[in-house]
C-alpha cells in the first residue's frame, strides 16, 4: 500500500482537472450571485452551495487525505482568473469549505466514505456559512418566515450540490478515473 500522506502526480493532476471544471462553475455562480442577492436574496444559499462541489467530487473519487483542500484551491484560482477582484473571497471560501471537508474526513482517518459522511459535511458547511452570512447580509431584516427559509436554503444548497458531487465522483470512479489516479 502506498504511503497515504504522499500525493502522487496523477492524484494532483486529477485534483487539478476537477478544480478547473468546478472553478468554472464557481465563477458562474459568482457571476449570478449579485443578481440573486439583489433580486431574490432568499435563494442565495442555493447559489453558494456550489462551493462544496470541488471537495466532494475529489474525495468521493480519490478517497485520500488533502484532495478536498487541493481541489478547492485550484477551483478558487480558476474562479479568480474570471473575477480577479474576488480572489480573497474565493481563496477564503476554498480554505473554509475544503478545510471543513478535510477535518470531517480526518475524523474517520480517511477510511469512511459512505454518503452520510458527505451529507453531514454539507450540513456543517451550510450551517457555518449561514451564520457568517446572517450578519453580513443582515438577515434579521427579513420576516421570521424569510429568516427560516434563508437559513434552510443555506443547508439545502450544499446538500443538493453534495448529491451532484457524489454522482459525478461515482461516475468518474465507474469510468476508471480512480484507477488511473494512484497514490
Amino acid at each position: 500500500m502506498a504511503d497515504r500522506t504522499r500525493i502522487s502526480t496523477s492524484v494532483l493532476l486529477t485534483c487539478a482537472a476537477i478544480g478547473v471544471a468546478t472553478g468554472v462553475l464557481q465563477a458562474g455562480a459568482g457571476a449570478i450571485s449579485g443578481f440573486v442577492s439583489a433580486g431574490a436574496p432568499i435563494l442565495y444559499g442555493l447559489v453558494l452551495g456550489v462551493h462544496v462541489l470541488p471537495g466532494v467530487v475529489a474525495q468521493e473519487l480519490l478517497r485520500r487525505p488533502w484532495v478536498a483542500l487541493i481541489t478547492h484551491l485550484v477551483a478558487a484560482l480558476v474562479a479568480s482568473a474570471v473575477v480577479p477582484l474576488w480572489i480573497g473571497r474565493y481563496i477564503g471560501t476554498a480554505l473554509l469549505i475544503g478545510g471543513l471537508q478535510e477535518i470531517i474526513a480526518a475524523t474517520s482517518r480517511y477510511k469512511r466514505w459512505e454518503p452520510w459522511r458527505f451529507f453531514l459535511s454539507a450540513v456543517i458547511v451550510g450551517a457555518v456559512i449561514a451564520v457568517a452570512i446572517w450578519f453580513a447580509a443582515d438577515v434579521a431584516r427579513f420576516p421570521l418566515w424569510g429568516q427560516i427559509v434563508y437559513v434552510a436554503l443555506f443547508i439545502v444548497g450544499p446538500v443538493a450540490w453534495t448529491a451532484v458531487g457524489l454522482a459525478i465522483g461515482n461516475a468518474l470512479r465507474r469510468a476508471g478515473v480512480a484507477r488511473r489516479s494512484r497514490g
